[in-house]
């Protein structure tokens, strides 16, 4: 079976109080993003059940140990429940979403893992039950459950989808290959009350975005990686109606209404920064 992760930008992150538990609440709209990785997942037929998950990968080399990978974790997850349901599989993952990028590739791939895992065995688990699984993976992952534009409070798992249009508009990214360690990152936020009312901002304007949307992370990140705050710098410059830092970084992006600005800005940032990871799409 066969599924395509897709990652999300941020609009907005606000980290709001760090919990007894160590992890951290906050307040962000998610908002999906058609940037894909592709996720296969099939029974392993009569071989290498001493090894009950084979997993695989090509495209964008994934660091760390099998045994961390969010996809395998996903299968263990199930297994402990549903031991006699849950049966061997082989997981081959082609990445080709930024890792470490602020864009929710992994706890993507680990939510989409969940979801083929559900249907290939029939667990007929509800959209809550996975959600449930979800956040042991990450705290990211419960908004891959729902696909939409969502506002999450908690630590990611308290969604409310929104009604969110930006059928008209185009979205850059724009990658430089800095690896972000979320952990260094949050040791670097003084969690504060958030303004509480980010789910207000499908009534705004586009060109009031950058004004009300803040991202915790985008100062002291840019601070330790002046190229970022320079990438938002050129998106707004170049036209975009509100340029930021997704999640904890590295990846900027820009909404922009004019599809011709966005191809010129992109074409210029390639030619001068070869490396640096750019995509353009239209979004939903």
């Amino acid at each position: 079976m066969i599924d395509f992760p897709h990652c999300k930008i941020n609009l907005g992150l606000n980290i709001t109080e760090k919990r007894k538990d160590g992890f951290h609440n906050l307040e962000t709209i998610f908002v999906p993003v058609p940037v894909r990785d592709v996720l296969e997942i099939v029974v392993q037929q009569d071989y290498h059940t001493d090894i009950p998950v084979i997993f695989t990968s090509s495209g964008i080399s994934i660091p760390g140990t099998t045994e961390n990978n969010l996809c395998v974790k996903a299968w263990h997850l199930l297994k402990q429940d549903y031991p006699d349901k849950i049966k061997p599989v082989a997981i081959h993952l082609i990445k080709h979403i930024p890792i470490g990028a602020g864009l929710g590739g992994g706890s993507s791939n680990g939510a989409f893992a969940l979801k083929i895992l559900n249907k290939l065995f029939f667990l007929n688990l509800s959209r809550q039950q996975l959600i449930h699984y979800a956040l042991v993976l990450g705290s990211d992952c419960p908004f891959f459950i729902y696909d939409t534009p969502c506002y999450a409070t908690g630590r990611g798992e308290h969604l409310t989808p929104l009604n969110l249009n930006l059928a008209h508009y185009h979205l850059l990214i724009v990658n430089p290959g800095i690896h972000i360690n979320t952990g260094l990152a949050f040791k670097a936020i003084t969690p504060k009350p958030g303004p509480g009312n980010l789910f207000k901002v499908p009534e705004l304007p586009l060109s009031r975005w950058q004004q009300v949307l803040v991202n915790d992370f985008q100062q002291p990140v840019s601070a330790e990686y002046p190229v970022i705050a320079a990438l938002i710098a050129e998106l707004q410059s170049a036209g975009a109606g509100y340029a930021a830092m997704s999640g904890t970084g590295s990846t900027v992006f820009g909404i922009f209404e004019n599809k011709q600005s966005l191809e010129e800005t992109r074409a210029k940032i390639q030619q001068a920064n070869p490396a640096f990871y750019t995509r353009a799409v239209a979004l939903q």
